[in-house]
């Protein structure tokens, strides 16, 4: 196993590219050697509270340096920057020393010091020709006079933790002939994944898109105010913007690659907007997936980092705009007026009738997996048009207030004392903030009665949605839901036909339960 050292510190422009969050910077490098099977022996990282452009030797500084117990970076030294430099020559002849040996066969440098606090493992790389990558222009620049053999230079513009730890470990692995795949996504949970086609995920874009079609319905509400109508306009710049919204969230999910790949989604945004969010999503997830090849190629052909991120971000989500712009952006508008008419010519044909079947469906939606899968992206399709959907309508009165009822039901009279616990909160957030219709699985769940009550409650709901011709949305306050509809006094029907039908059934279900179990308690006396 190939084992290396990494030297430097948070830098001058490094220190506004990540050098700032030492650990987070370090274990980024970590991440990236244990996916080419390389093993880190030594760090000595000088990290400063601001940039080293404007330190002084009174600012206050921490020396990082390498746990292998625990396999992690650690704080050894706080002091001010001149007192850090002092504790970190001990270390320098250290790793100098380790180099001399044949105990590391290669550094990373990071806005290192090759004339001060790094200057012994400089020379001591020089001496054995051990192979050396880094970013900083000038620290780097100062490093190659020396004749370190350096197979990666770069200046620090333009990238970030991750991408400069990817290109290290890249050069590396070409240099000593290893397999290496990066590992990119959740590295902070453990949740990674090598295929950027693994990443695709309709429903996790859907759900980090949705704020933005929430601040849409704020605008369209407000916008309603007398006085206010001005908001109108900001109303169709927000939904000209919304491909933007989901085109940089479909390539930073496919890509993970930071800023890199938000930027190539965004500019993939901007070119996909005559596509609707349909469109965005495409060039969103195409730009995601060019981002990585682009990125991995250009490090082969030993690009300097700054000039790869400005590639993979830039040039991937010109091609995949471009791609949408001129190719696909007619087909993916085409799609999306498909599900609004498919929606709105069942809402003509009968609007009760609509209503109760999405209402008696979509608890079983939810229950499956589907709702998220399926329902919210044709809520988002309708709102991207109007602002409100029939089916966000549904979903507020079917799911969170017929949820809402059935907790409060459980804290009025429950069937045991426990259960208004676990009601409780429940209930505070559906009414709060529109969501976690999951706190009534307990009570659905534990009693037939109440899970056909929740079906039945949300039909009428449903139907009633139906009857006002109701557009809104959920995952809002419950008092604020009625403002953002466009019909404000029906959807308050709505609603509390919902919530009221699921209270009444459930505490009818809770009576019954409590009389069986008093009955069941009586019998067991008398035997």
């Amino acid at each position: 196993m190939k084992r290396i050292a990494i030297i430097g510190s948070s830098g001058g422009n490094l220190y506004n590219l990540g050098g700032a969050d030492p650990q987070k910077l370090l274990s980024e490098i970590r991440i990236q050697a244990d996916s080419a099977g390389v093993e880190i022996a030594a760090i000595q990282f000088i990290a400063a509270q601001s940039s080293m452009d404007g330190a002084g030797k009174d600012t206050p500084a921490a020396v990082y340096s390498w746990d292998a117990s625990s396999s992690t970076p650690v704080v050894r030294f706080t002091g001010t920057l001149e007192e850090c430099n002092q504790y970190a020559k001990e270390s320098d002849e250290s790793i100098a020393d380790a180099l001399r040996s044949g105990q590391v066969d290669g550094i990373v440098s990071m806005s290192a010091d090759p004339n001060g606090a790094n200057q012994l493992t400089v020379q001591a790389a020089v001496e054995k020709h051990i192979p050396i990558v880094g970013t900083g222009g000038t620290s780097m620049a100062l490093i190659s006079a020396k004749g370190a053999k350096v197979i990666l230079t770069s200046g620090t513009t333009g990238t970030t933790n991750r991408t400069r730890a990817i290109s290290f470990l890249t050069a590396f692995s070409k240099h000593w002939g290893i397999s290496y795949r990066p590992l990119i996504g959740d590295t902070g949970s453990g949740s990674i994944s090598n295929s950027p086609w693994k990443r695709i995920n309709i429903r996790g874009i859907m759900m980090s898109s949705l704020p933005g079609f929430i601040a849409l319905a704020l605008v369209l509400a407000v916008s309603k105010i007398p006085g206010l109508d001005m908001l109108s306009g900001v109303f169709d710049v927000l939904i000209k913007a919304l491909p933007v919204v989901i085109a940089a969230v479909a390539a930073k999910q496919v890509s993970d690659m930071e800023e890199v790949s938000v930027v190539a989604g965004v500019l993939a945004g901007i070119l996909s907007m005559d596509g609707g969010i349909i469109g965005g999503m495409i060039g969103g997830i195409g730009a995601g997936l060019l981002v990585n090849v682009l990125f991995r190629k250009c490090v082969e052909w030993k690009f300097p980092t700054t000039t790869v991120n400005i590639i993979a971000g830039g040039v991937s989500g010109l091609i995949a705009g471009l791609i949408v712009y001129y190719l696909l952006a007619p087909i993916a508008l085409q799609a999306g007026e498909w599900v609004k008419v498919l929606i709105e010519g069942a809402v003509a044909y009968s609007p009760i009738l609509a209503g109760l079947i999405a209402g008696l469906l979509i608890w079983p939606a939810i229950i499956g997996g589907v709702y998220h899968a399926a329902i919210l992206p044709i809520v988002l399709l309708e709102m991207e048009k109007t602002g409100n959907s029939f089916l966000g309508a549904v979903d507020m009165v079917g799911l969170v207030m017929v949820s809402a009822g059935i907790t409060l039901a459980n804290i009025l009279l429950p069937r045991d004392k426990s259960e208004a616990t676990v009601a409780t909160p429940g209930f505070l957030i559906n009414m709060g903030f529109g969501t976690f219709v999951e706190a009534a699985y307990p009570f659905m769940f534990s009693n037939k009665l109440v899970f056909a009550g929740a079906i039945v409650s949300s039909g009428i709901a449903g139907m009633m949605v139906g009857v006002f011709d109701v557009r809104g949305t959920a995952y809002v306050p419950s008092v604020m839901a009625p403002l953002l509809s466009n019909n404000m006094m029906g959807f308050i029907v709505a609603m509390a036909s919902g919530l009221a039908c699921s209270l009444i059934i459930t505490l009818i279900a809770n009576q019954i339960a409590k009389k069986k179990s008093m009955q069941a308690i009586d019998e067991k006396m008398s035997a």
